[in-house]
């Protein structure tokens, strides 16, 4: 029986596509470079804010210092911004409402830096509803790195096998496995199942629900 269940947030809790777009266009703007349509961002996410800026600049600017620069514009703007356009996934508070009813523990576990992980979880979801929400921290690697999922499986005192690990991209899945957790796909987030299955996901699930069906 599965008794802890971890959650990527970014296309899997939240759609937050529009406003990583928006805020990644804003700071390419302030400092002169193209803007990209937001359906080109769903292959920038995943692997923190810093590789989305360096994915996002023209490759001749792409400088450790000219990330961070440009970082450092996304970061205030999101901070302000991040709520503007995103919503939950139709089906995730319901999900999450049922799932806390019956027990389970509930985590997320995201390459969005910490704050801004804290605060959206904060804000679009009932106080209580995660045990544990944690971010990228720079003491921590990220994702695909396991090092994430073995901290909340200590903090909540949990071995692998009790484990599901929801996310909706091969980061996700690479994770999961790098974990030796079970991976589970969502068929609504920023990328498409076939990146899921080929990168590991046990199972595919195509309404929130379904999560419900593999507890067992």
């Amino acid at each position: 029986m599965k008794k802890l269940i971890i959650f990527d947030l970014d296309g899997t809790l939240l759609n937050t596509l529009g406003d990583l777009a928006a805020s990644t266009n804003y700071a390419l703007k302030k400092f002169g470079y193209p803007e990209h349509k937001q359906d080109e961002y769903r292959y920038m996410v995943g692997n923190g804010i810093t590789k989305l800026i360096e994915r996002a600049l023209p490759e001749d600017a792409r400088t450790k210092d000219q990330i961070m620069h440009v970082r450092a514009e996304f970061v205030s703007y999101y901070s302000a911004h991040k709520t503007d356009l995103t919503k939950p996934y139709p089906g995730i508070p319901e999900l999450l409402e049922t799932l806390k009813r019956k027990g389970l523990v509930l985590a997320v576990a995201s390459n969005k830096y910490q704050e801004a992980t804290r605060e959206l979880i904060w804000h679009y979801f009932k106080n209580g509803t995660f045990e544990v929400i944690l971010g990228q921290r720079e003491t921590v690697p990220t994702k695909p790195d396991p090092s994430i999922v073995n901290e909340i499986m200590t903090i909540v005192g949990l071995e692998k096998e009790a484990v599901l690990y929801v996310g909706d991209s091969c980061v996700d899945m690479q994770t999961a496995i790098n974990a030796g957790v079970t991976a589970v796909g969502v068929s609504w987030g920023f990328r498409p199942c076939d990146e899921l299955k080929e990168n590991g996901a046990v199972h595919i699930v195509y309404q929130p629900a379904e999560i419900l069906d593999l507890l067992a």
